[in-house]
């Protein structure tokens, strides 16, 4: 199930992105021959017009075939050269480049501004302004590490803690908050502390053997644990909460993908933080369990680490294709197709085997 939600997530992703190259190349008078989903062997395919749109096997990308954005002696001097890409001045081409991302970035609004008004789990911070509009306060747990004792006995991330005390008659305080729940922990010296949680509506209770090690100078069981409540906006609100929240979230995504480039050349970059396709596929599973709200939320993050991977200026990327109408514009003259054509293979080449070492590694990953 896992696989299958993570694959309805790319090629929705992978559509939406195509869809803006294709709309805005159409909209500029450009041909497009192809637009499809997905690389290699080909699953089926239909043509309607002058395009064909299909599905194919490998789901890791997709494109849409424009009429001389690789150009060729046909799209230069062709019969339809004038409905070639390469014949269009340098903002109409950049505008099909950088149509993709934008589409991205829409998509990832418009998904906030649903999540927002049909509700969604949140922390007050950065929500400090819509504290009325908050109910249901909870302590949940958001992460547990792999082999803790929280692991092992069972608890989930998502799991809402109702009680934790001791395997003792000593009752539990009656103020349940993160830095109680972990005194408690801390106050069992290693022995069991029963934890009271509620997974999906239903109460469960689990023991938990906390173990020293986990954190410097205290017993732990392995999770992270926020204040968490419901957020519920109305629909304007939502509208430009949304709008909002996608400028953070893309700001955010730049100054990380910035630091973890710099700390690249800096030789302290960790690249265990890299996450491949198997990777988020986890990570999309793990949503989906906690419902759909999270699902989205984890779909819109994604959608714009999309857009902002596509901008950077490598090529084959749509940054690097929009770096050479740049150059070109400024240059006033055209690089050469040949030129132009094997940089793109090489920056495709090199983009395919970072694909294949980053999968290979969250496989490892998983394995262990």
């Amino acid at each position: 199930m896992t696989i299958i939600i993570f694959l309805i997530v790319l090629a929705v992703l992978i559509f939406v992105h195509e869809l803006g190259h294709f709309l805005l190349a159409r909209w500029n008078g450009i041909r497009v021959d192809a637009f499809k989903i997905g690389f290699g062997p080909k699953i089926f395919a239909w043509k309607r017009g002058e395009t064909e749109y299909g599905l194919n096997l490998i789901p890791f990308g997709g494109f849409v075939k424009i009429h001389g954005e690789n150009p060729d002696d046909d799209s230069i001097n062709g019969p339809d050269k004038e409905r070639s890409f390469v014949h269009k001045n340098r903002w109409r081409q950049a505008s099909v480049l950088v149509a993709g991302v934008f589409f991205n970035f829409l998509f990832a609004w418009l998904i906030y501004v649903v999540v927002f008004n049909i509700g969604v789990t949140a922390t007050k911070d950065g929500f400090e302004q819509y504290t009325k509009y908050f109910t249901n306060n909870r302590i949940m747990i958001t992460s547990i590490s792999p082999g803790s004792p929280a692991e092992l006995a069972g608890l989930k991330m998502g799991d809402v803690i109702s009680n934790v005390k001791l395997n003792s008659a000593v009752p539990a305080t009656s103020t349940l908050n993160i830095v109680g729940i972990q005194d408690t922990i801390n106050a069992s010296q290693g022995n069991v502390v029963m934890f009271s949680f509620i997974r999906n509506e239903v109460p469960n209770t689990v023991s938990v053997i906390p173990k020293s090690g986990i954190i410097t100078d205290k017993y732990a069981i392995g999770i992270a644990m926020q204040d968490v409540a419901d957020l519920k906006l109305p629909f304007f609100t939502s509208i430009y909460e949304g709008v909002h929240y996608t400028y953070v979230m893309i700001r955010d995504t730049i100054v990380g993908l910035y630091t973890f480039v710099t700390n690249i050349f800096r030789g302290t970059a960790n690249f265990s933080d890299v996450t491949g396709p198997v990777g988020i596929a986890g990570i999309v599973g793990n949503a989906a369990e906690l419902g759909l709200t999270y699902l989205l939320m984890i779909t819109a993050l994604i959608s714009i680490n999309l857009g902002v991977i596509n901008l950077i200026p490598f090529p084959a990327l749509d940054g690097g294709r929009t770096l050479f109408v740049a150059i070109e514009g400024i240059t006033r003259r055209r690089i050469p197709v040949k030129f132009f054509n094997i940089v793109n293979i090489i920056g495709f080449s090199l983009l395919m085997l970072l694909m294949v070492v980053v999968t290979y590694k969250d496989i490892l990953k998983l394995v262990k």
